[in-house]
Order: structure tokens, then sequence, then C-alpha cells
């Protein structure tokens, strides 16, 4: 079958790094999201092992569908009562880009319409009690072809279960993994983020280093789908715990605000990674680091306000008077929205990757070879 794994733009190389790795076949990668082919134990793996990917989506099918006639009956043509049981709950989300089907409600309905009428003819109902599990029915129409999923995941691949309190505008966890990737960190160097606000990118640092899967400790939509043996999640994680590090690391958060020390320290804790990582309330302009070697992975507040933007900026040129000190084998990863960020810091990057926090653009600016 085509597994589907929709991801934040900027990240698609990054995800099908993670899938190749995991030796899911024909990988290939395009604007926003991943594909491969696999069977139901690679949804299990994918789900228990992927760090960056938002979520796994199970593709039914696709066609043409240029007016809501081609719609009805290509979903229709697709063999719902394959995967979807009697009293199965089927919700349906989508979008449409660049095609003639413009109405995403108005696609939602003809969706659900005809995969109801599959269903009820298979089952021999007119009522569907949709009282059982969920089968979360995704649909994406582009350049007016339409592509049918079932979604494996549930709630997003970020949601790792760890993170019980907030602060500010959290990092999505698979961004946090994503900014760890890029500093190409694997737990043999210190790794330091000076303004680790509820200790996400920390946390992502340590299971990375501990290659411990991050889907281990949450459950999947598709773990309560009844052609979804649950050997295979078992399998899967037993696959993925054989694989785990153990040694000592020098992981490292700080942040000014000892609320927010106390939070990261609850969701260190929280991650099993507690062991391996040190927080402490710290003044980002003041970080120093002896050590010859590191990472240096942060997100600082990027003052979208006009107020804020001038703090912002005065805090840059702190941490960028701060970060000038570091030995010069030191590699840094800073996200940022702002666009004044290298003038402030004192230093342009000798790299840019252009990513999403959620719906804001802001660059990855990399420092070091």
């Amino acid at each position: 079958m085509t597994l589907t794994v929709p991801c934040l733009f900027g990240l698609e190389s990054l995800v099908a790094d993670e899938m190749k790795r995991l030796n899911l076949k024909d990988v290939r990668a395009e604007n926003g999201r991943v594909h491969c082919e696999g069977t139901v134990l690679d949804i299990a793996r994918l789900n228990v092992n992927l760090r960056c990917g938002a979520r796994v989506l199970m593709e039914l099918g696709s066609f043409p569908a240029p007016d809501f006639e081609a719609l009805f009956q290509g979903v229709l043509a697709l063999p719902w009562e394959d995967y979807i049981p009697k009293d199965g709950e089927f919700p349906v989300k989508g979008y449409s880009l660049t095609s003639k089907l413009h109405s995403v409600p108005a696609c939602q309905a003809i969706v659900k319409k005809a995969a109801a009428r599959r269903l009820g003819n298979a089952y021999g109902c007119e009522t569907l009690p949709e009282n059982g599990s969920r089968y979360q029915i995704q649909f994406a129409i582009v350049k007016d072809v339409a592509a049918l999923y079932l979604d494996t995941s549930g709630e997003g691949l970020y949601k790792r279960g760890y993170r019980a309190v907030n602060c500010g505008a959290p990092l999505r966890e698979t961004l946090a993994a994503a900014l760890v990737t890029l500093s190409r960190y694997r737990g043999k160097d210190p790794f330091c983020d000076p303004f680790c606000g509820s200790g996400t990118i920390p946390i992502e640092a340590a299971l990375i280093a501990k290659n411990r899967a991050p889907g281990l400790d949450r459950h999947f939509a598709a773990q309560r789908w009844k052609n979804m043996a649950s050997g295979l999640w078992l399998e899967a994680a037993e696959e993925a715990q054989d694989r785990e590090f153990h040694d000592a690391y020098d992981i490292w958060g700080g942040d000014i605000d000892p609320a927010a020390v106390d939070v990261a320290r609850h969701n260190a804790a929280l991650a099993g990674v507690e062991d391996c990582v040190r927080f402490e309330v710290a003044d980002a302009g003041e970080f120093h680091r002896d050590s010859e070697y590191g990472q240096l992975v942060t997100n600082p507040p990027y003052g979208e306000r006009l107020l804020e933007k001038k703090e912002a900026e005065d805090l840059y040129r702190r941490f960028g008077r701060a970060h000038r000190a570091l030995p010069p084998k030191w590699r840094t990863v800073v996200l940022s929205s702002h666009t004044e960020f290298e003038r402030c810091f004192g230093r342009p990057a000798d790299k840019k990757r252009k990513l999403y926090n959620g719906m804001l653009k802001c660059d990855a600016f990399l420092y070091g070879k």
C-alpha cells in the first residue's frame, strides 16, 4: 500500500531520510508530504518512530475529480468496507488547491455521502450507527485530482505525550526535532538551548541522543482498528526499544523564567529523560561554554508586536555577543521569524533554511560547519 506522511514545509527531506532509515521502499518527497510503499506493520513502525512527520496516512486511491459527480463516483468505487466496520465512525476532512472543486465543505459532504452509500450497501443498512472506533477520512484535491486517505495517527505525531504544560507560544515537538537534526547532534557533544522555555528542544535532543522512538508512550487511532492486529504495534515498539542507546549525555537548557524551568523539568520527567537533561535558570545574554565542540539549538522570542520587537532585537544583540565568545567549532541553529535577526545577532548565517512554525514563516539560521 502507499503510505503518505504530511509534514511542515521545509522538512520534507528530513522526513524522507527518516523513512529511508526505517527501510521503507520507494520513498519520494513532494511539497509538504512524503510518500512510500509499505505494509500494515509499517503503519505501526512509522507512527512509533517518526520524529519530524505530522501524521501517517494510508492512501486508498486517487482519481480525476473535475466535478462533483466525478468525485462522488470515485469515492463510491473505493473499498471502504475493507477498512471501516459497520459501527465505525468516519468523519471527513480535507483540502483543495488549484482545482475546480474549491469549496471544501461541499467536497466534504460529497465524500461523506459516497462513503456512506458504499458502506450502507456493503452492510445492508440505510443508516450507519457510527458509534465505534474512529476511521478519519482525509481527502486532498490538487489540480483536479483527488486522493483519499485514512488517518492512522489520530492526534498529530507532534503530541508525544510529555508536554503537560506549555509556556507562551510553544514550539511543536516535530519542529524541535527537525532543528536538532539540522544541527547534526547525535549525543556525543555538549548540547545547549539558552532559551529553552518548556524544554521541548532539549527533550527532543535527549530522545535523539538515546535513539528513543518518540511515539512509544502514546496511542494511535489505528490501534483501535479491527483490521490492525495489536501484535503489530507490539512488534514495532519492541523493534524500536531494541535500537535504544544508554549512555551519559551533556544536554542543557536554560531560561530566565524560573516557572519555565520548573515546567521543563516536569516535562523531561514525563518524557523519561530527566536523567540526561539539566535545566537551570540562566540569562542567554551571559551564556558561555568552554568545551571545544558542541551544538546550540534554540528558538528565542520573535517579538511579534512593536514594543516586543525592540526588546527581541536587544536580546539578540546580547545573545550574539555571548555567542561570539564560543569556541569556533560549535554548530548553532537559531529559529526566528524576525527579519533583522542576523543584523542584530551581529553575524550573517552560514546557511539559511526556510521553515514554518505553525503558520508563521521563519528561517533556521545555521552557523558552523
